[in-house]
């Protein structure tokens, strides 16, 4: 290798910048990621960035866990798969379910691994910290996960106290799920913040994934997860969340943010996205994804309420955050 190709290989690849934070008319910050964009055929309609380079989605790889579940034997739908599949607020009626599906299967809180939480949404966790309650394993965003993934353990007959380790053998199925939903082999195995598995695609790869539930055959354990999360979109996310007013207002909508300002998302035709910024900025990603669904294609009055992102100065808006594409 000459110095000059050694040079350049060692050279970082700068994102683009898809959010300005814009204060006063002062442009005081900005965040860089990558994104993709899927035609309805398939076909990569834009790149921004390395879209090829391997991601953590975080909780934008829950609905392939979810199909793991049904797959391995466990009966489930409605709430209860969307719930599987959620990153929930914390609200009532999530730990209320979470608690019933427990009790079905014959489990308690105590055999949650997941740590215990706040409720994920800051409206929620203040009511909940006035009545004096603490962090509690069923209020983390990712016990309805959890409570599926044991109960899929107890009715195979599988270790429940190493459910999350990456050789068990729901952790192997979920691996193979979502390396033929991406349609790529997994590169890394982490651990996500709720102690699961935690397998790294492209973002590209994930577009495909998120475009494969949706048009997956209906009786297929993809399109169930999927139909289940446009049904029942408030228990994904909660009542004041962004997945959740997607679903709800765009017809046949799939969509799920992860941790680190990541997020999926894929229309019944197939067109399907998916981003991350790299600061793991999660106030840019209502407007990235509100301008990346508008250069998809979607015209929506939810979009101009997903993309809003003001900046305060003392109580008074003076700025916002907006997407620079």
């Amino acid at each position: 290798m000459t110095s000059t190709s050694a040079e350049s290989a060692a050279t970082p690849v700068i994102s683009p910048v898809l959010a300005e934070v814009v204060r006063s008319g002062f442009v005081e910050g900005r965040h860089r990621g990558s994104l993709v964009l899927l035609a309805a055929d398939g076909s990569v309609d834009l790149a921004m960035g390395d879209v090829t380079a391997p991601v953590f989605p975080r909780s934008a790889n829950k609905p392939m866990q979810a199909a793991a579940v049904l797959r391995a034997g466990l009966d489930l739908a409605g709430e209860r798969l969307a719930l599987t599949a959620a990153s929930h607020s914390g609200e009532i009626f999530h730990r209320d379910l979470v608690q019933k599906m427990l009790a079905e299967h014959r489990l308690t809180a105590a055999d949650l691994q997941c740590p215990p939480d706040l409720p994920l949404d800051v409206v929620e966790a203040e009511t909940y910290l006035a009545a004096g309650a603490v962090r509690d394993r069923v209020t983390m965003n990712c016990s309805g996960k959890h409570a599926s993934m044991l109960a899929v353990c107890e009715l195979n007959g599988w270790s429940t106290d190493s459910y999350l380790d990456p050789a068990h053998p729901l952790q192997r199925l979920i691996l193979q799920v979502v390396e033929e939903a991406a349609g790529e082999k997994v590169a890394a195995v982490g651990t996500d913040g709720c102690g699961a598995p935690l397998m790294a695609i492209s973002l590209t790869g994930l577009a495909r994934a998120f475009r494969h539930f949706v048009l997956a055959p209906e009786d297929s354990a993809e399109r169930r997860v999927a139909d289940a999360m446009r049904a029942h979109p408030e228990y994904v996310a909660g009542t004041r969340r962004p997945d959740t007013w997607l679903m709800r207002e765009i017809p046949g909508a799939l969509s799920k943010m992860g941790a680190e300002a990541v997020q999926a998302f894929a229309l019944p035709d197939g067109r399907a996205l998916a981003f991350k910024v790299d600061d793991g900025g999660i106030r840019a990603l209502g407007p990235v994804l509100a301008r990346a669904l508008q250069l998809a294609g979607v015209e929506a009055d939810v979009l101009a309420r997903v993309g809003r992102a003001p900046l305060l100065g003392g109580a008074a808006e003076v700025g916002e955050i907006r997407a620079a594409f």
